[in-house]
């Protein structure tokens, strides 16, 4: 299976702002915002895995700045890691106010996909090897983002995660 680096699975989706979009305050609506940040999320993991994927979790969004009615969107996706058949994508989403040529951060959050063979079930996926500085940096993070996001799943024990068991444990 080949090496993939996070630079390989960028993507940058712009979109504009219509009346559709928004709600009766002329700011973007948090679901259609939700909606295309899966999109592009999910782009990102299958530039990665070259196969189908199922989005498996959304961690905190954000709402640092409204996107106004009339301004672009822009959503830029990566990879910060592919563990066993998951992968977990950064995204940045950015405002920008074309007339008064304004851009301005509006959201940040990770997602998480899970690789899909053709029937249907989880798959490996290609390890991804980070190269710069803050690649590094998201690619630890990544893990104990991973085994937070399992304990308050369910799906592991506080005692289990290596990674932050003095979070969870006195000793």
């Amino acid at each position: 299976m080949q090496i993939k680096k996070p630079q390989d699975t960028l993507i940058i989706m712009s979109e504009l702002v219509l009346p559709n979009d928004t709600n009766t305050l002329g700011n973007l609506m948090g679901g259609r915002l939700m909606h295309w940040m899966d999109i592009a999320a999910a782009i990102a993991s299958q530039k990665h895995c070259n196969c189908p994927v199922v989005t498996a979790s959304v961690d905190n969004v954000s709402f640092a700045n409204p996107i106004k009615l009339g301004n672009l969107l822009t959503i830029e996706a990566k990879l910060t890691r592919a563990f066993n058949t998951s992968m977990e994508v950064y995204l940045r989403v950015w405002g920008e106010d074309l007339t008064a040529q304004y851009k301005y951060l509006s959201n940040e959050a990770y997602m998480t996909f899970v690789a899909l063979d053709p029937n249907s079930r989880p798959r490996k996926v290609p390890e991804l090897v980070p190269e710069t500085d803050s690649e590094r940096k998201m690619f630890d993070g990544a893990l104990r983002r991973r085994q937070l996001r399992l304990i308050l799943g369910g799906k592991m024990k506080p005692e289990d995660a290596g990674e932050l068991k003095a979070l969870f444990t006195h000793e």
